[in-house]
């Protein structure tokens, strides 16, 4: 089985993971702005990861464009997030308004802890993230905004390799990863 890792990301994080399950999984990680055509129509799997920019996937543009050759591929989504893993409706809430519902029904999804490393940030970044902060009224969510924190780990991806081998070895007789 033909397997392919997507992602996009803005500060690391989701490359991170990226790059960890390329290793795990013996698949090819690529952006989708170097994603060829023939690449792409050989995928049988696809694993996308997206990180999530002020309530947007930041691959929502290219899923949308994509959705004609998305939607018949098996699809294991990995969703890195401040948004703490606990919060599964509001996390839930961001890919109902990010992925496409006919994308949706043939997706797995995994949320995933990111980081925070507040003089990394953009100048805007910091300047959007002191007003989200300013507007939060829970006192310690409105610290843990301005903090810095690294939730990023190799153990987080565990749940996600497990289904994707677990499908793998019931969905085809011989699989097999090809980059």
């Amino acid at each position: 089985m033909k397997g392919l890792i997507i992602y996009k990301g803005k500060y690391g994080a989701t490359d991170q993971y990226a790059s960890w399950l390329s290793k795990a999984l013996n698949l090819p990680a690529v952006l989708p702005e170097q994603l060829s055509s023939g690449q792409f129509s050989q995928t049988e799997l696809l694993v996308m990861g997206t990180s999530v920019y002020i309530g947007k996937f930041q691959i929502r543009d290219w899923l949308q464009q994509n959705i004609s050759l998305i939607r018949d591929k098996k699809l294991f989504l990995f969703v890195v997030s401040g948004t703490p893993v606990e919060e599964k409706e509001k996390l839930e809430s961001f890919v109902v308004a990010n992925v496409p519902a006919e994308i949706r029904r043939n997706t797995e999804i995994f949320f995933l802890p990111r980081k925070l490393t507040y003089a990394n940030l953009s100048w805007l970044d910091k300047i959007l993230l002191r007003m989200g902060a300013m507007f939060t009224k829970d006192g310690t969510q409105r610290k843990r905004m301005l903090t810095d924190y690294n939730e990023v780990n190799q153990l987080h991806l565990m749940p996600l390799i497990q289904s994707i081998t677990h499908y793998t070895h019931t969905n085809t007789a011989n699989c097999q990863y090809t980059h």
